[in-house]
């Protein structure tokens, strides 16, 4: 029978007081009897909307319909035929303006919680999967996945489905590109992306590390040379952002890119740990994304006072709206309608505060959000001795320089088609933050996905033409 309610069952989380002084996942998943309960909420509907706000289109109806029968491992399956990274997704994706933004259920309550659903599907069959993963038959093509974040292994995982042997190559020592450098730990496990990687890896996936495309070997390279007969670049956007405002290249201010990296893919924020990292008394984190939010809530796990400072309004902020409120409730403060116009000397050439001047909204700029205006005459200093630039990233122009013949923006991003994922060189495909700049994880995965459907094309009909003419296919 439905459950009617039109409240989502709640996700239960560690205590703020006690979750701001460790690392360990804040949220910490559904029981099977509060999934089976928020399952039986889903309406099933003929017309699947949920599935049109996804952008890797998982039959959501179809896996809910499964975990309210009872079947986890049915739900995780159909889970599986369209995401590579169920266990990931259901953490990070911001599920409120895409999926459960669509669901019927949402327009007289809470839509259905699938991005919890998923998480539990996902984590179900990770605690009880047994047996060897079947790799599909090699239908002799090789591929080059460059990068191993999210859309470079959504593509990967595709394509080793459907046979091709599939090599990714990572800058970093350890797989899972902003999975584990941008991600917090308390947000994302480390194991879980290991967990999900691993499954990759058993599809017949090579992946090699500390290898670094544009450096180690070029794009160019690994087609003329490797034997590589397409390339898949999903190399994200990890160059970082900065201001431009007096001060900013003083000791004491960082990159959210350096800080999150120190401390989700080095664990500096441990004792002894060989990567050290600032510990701030008092930090200042510029900016309103996720990214804004999880270096805050980092500096607050070592300690800080934390305050977040951000030109326009709370209704403005970018971030999501559970991370908003996770930052609020572990005592991070925020300023909105306020601007830094440069960070001052503390102590032994360190910053000692970052000068800001206050703001109002005018008039609505290109991206549809009303323009920041400075009052005059309001500028303040707030006390900082660690600012951190949440800003952005763009990304690394080190393969655009050394690949011939690829088409790039001004900003860095590769021009692709749309539909495709095709740039302008022949056999390269690419993705996610390397195209759009930063953006989702869900949105970097359907990327992915839709460059391995055109790779497959691509390869399959060169498989055709050389039957054609007589020739050994691959």
């Amino acid at each position: 029978m439905p459950n009617m309610s039109p409240v989502k069952n709640p996700m239960p989380a560690q205590d703020p007081e006690v979750r701001a002084g460790n690392f360990q996942e804040v949220a910490l998943g559904y029981s099977p009897e509060t999934a089976l309960d928020e399952a039986q909420r889903c309406l099933n509907c003929k017309q699947k909307f949920c599935v049109g706000g996804c952008p890797v289109k998982i039959d959501i109806p179809a896996f809910i319909h499964q975990v309210a029968e009872g079947d986890i491992e049915e739900a995780y399956r159909i889970i599986s035929r369209s995401s590579s990274l169920p266990a990931v997704c259901g953490r990070v994706c911001p599920q409120e303006s895409q999926c459960e933004g669509q669901c019927i259920r949402g327009k007289k309550g809470d839509p259905v919680g699938i991005g919890r659903l998923e998480r539990f599907v996902a984590d179900w069959h990770n605690a009880h999967a047994e047996g060897a993963v079947d790799q599909p038959a090699s239908n002799g093509h090789r591929v080059a996945i460059v990068g191993s974040g999210p859309s470079g292994l959504t593509c990967a995982g595709d394509l080793a489905k459907k046979g091709y042997q599939v090599t990714v190559f990572e800058a970093l020592h350890l797989a899972g590109g902003v999975l584990v450098y941008g991600i917090p730990e308390f947000r994302l496990p480390k194991a879980i992306v290991e967990k999900e990687i691993d499954g990759l890896r058993a599809l017949g996936v090579e992946i090699q590390t500390n290898v670094i495309i544009g450096r180690t070997i070029t794009v160019d390279e690994l087609m003329a040379e490797y034997g590589f007969e397409a390339v898949f670049i999903g190399s994200g956007a990890g160059l970082p952002k900065f201001m431009s405002i007096p001060g900013e290249n003083m000791n004491g201010v960082c990159s959210a890119n350096e800080f999150l990296t120190r401390i989700n893919l080095m664990k500096a924020y441990q004792p002894g740990a060989a990567t050290p990292i600032q510990h701030g008394h008092k930090v200042a984190v510029v900016g309103g994304g996720n990214v804004a939010m999880d270096a805050a809530r980092c500096a607050r796990r070592l300690g800080a006072e934390v305050q977040i400072i951000y030109r326009r309004t709370e209704k403005e902020l970018p971030a999501r709206r559970e991370e908003v409120e996770h930052a609020m409730e572990e005592g991070i403060r925020f300023s909105f309608l306020t601007n830094p116009v440069a960070i001052l000397e503390g102590e032994k050439g360190w910053c000692g505060s970052i000068r800001v001047q206050h703001m109002e909204l005018g008039e609505p700029d290109a991206s549809g959000r009303r323009r920041p205006v400075p009052i005059e005459g309001s500028e303040e200093e707030i006390p900082a001795d660690m600012v951190i630039m949440a800003l952005g990233t763009s990304p690394n122009p080190l393969i655009k320089t050394t690949t011939e013949g690829l088409e790039t923006q001004r900003w860095g991003g590769i021009v692709v088609e749309e539909t495709t994922g095709k740039t302008s060189r022949e056999g390269v495909y690419a993705g996610g933050d390397a195209v759009t700049g930063a953006a989702t994880v869900i949105l970097a995965m359907g990327a992915g996905k839709t460059a391995a459907a055109a790779i497959d094309e691509y390869l399959s009909g060169k498989t055709a033409g050389s039957d054609k003419s007589g020739e050994e296919p691959g």
